[in-house]
C-alpha cells in the first residue's frame, strides 16, 4: 500500500505552480499528509547582471524578496488549510532545482507535486525546465501537472 506523509510542491507562483498545488493539497487531504509549499529565491549574486554598482543595495533587495516570497507562500493556503494539512511554508535562496532536490532528500518527502510551463522545444533546449531535473534527480516519486491540465479533481 501506498503510504505517503509528507508532500511536497514547489511554487514560482505561475499558474501551473496554482494547479499542482490543487493536486498536493487533494493528495495531502486524501492521504492525511503534511503538505510542503517551497518557493526557491534564485540568488541574485550569481546573475551576469549584477555589477559593483547594485552590490550594496542587494542585500535589502534580497531581504524584500524573501518577504514577497513569504506573502504569496501565506496568501497560497487559508489558515484553515494550514491547519488541516499540517502545512509547512519555507523559501530558500538558490538555483531553484537543487534547493528543490535538496529539501526533499533533508525531509524525507514521498512525493513531489510540480507545475511544468510545457514550453516549446526552443525554448526547453535554451532554459532546461525545473520539473525535468527534479524528475531526474529527486529522491522519491514526481507528479508534474500542466496548465492547463485535463482536471481529474472535482470542484
Amino acid at each position: 500500500m501506498i503510504q505517503l506523509k509528507k508532500i511536497l510542491v514547489p511554487t514560482d507562483f505561475s499558474a501551473a505552480s496554482e494547479a499542482a498545488l490543487k493536486y498536493g493539497k487533494d493528495f495531502a487531504e486524501n492521504f492525511k499528509a503534511a503538505l510542503h509549499l517551497l518557493h526557491v529565491i534564485e540568488d541574485p549574486f550569481v546573475h551576469g547582471w549584477t555589477s559593483e554598482g547594485y552590490v550594496a543595495a542587494l542585500p535589502s533587495f534580497r531581504a524584500e524578496m524573501e518577504k514577497s516570497a513569504r506573502e504569496q507562500l501565506e496568501r497560497a493556503l487559508t489558515e484553515a488549510e494550514r491547519k488541516q494539512l499540517s502545512a509547512e511554508l519555507i523559501t530558500k535562496l538558490g538555483n531553484p532545482f537543487v534547493e528543490i532536490v535538496r529539501y526533499a532528500k533533508s525531509q524525507s518527502i514521498d512525493l513531489i507535486v510540480m507545475g511544468t510551463h510545457g514550453r516549446g522545444p526552443v525554448a526547453h533546449m535554451l532554459l532546461g525546465s525545473v520539473a525535468e531535473k527534479v524528475v531526474r534527480k529527486a529522491p522519491c516519486p514526481v507528479l508534474t501537472v500542466r496548465h492547463p491540465e485535463h482536471e481529474f479533481i472535482m470542484p
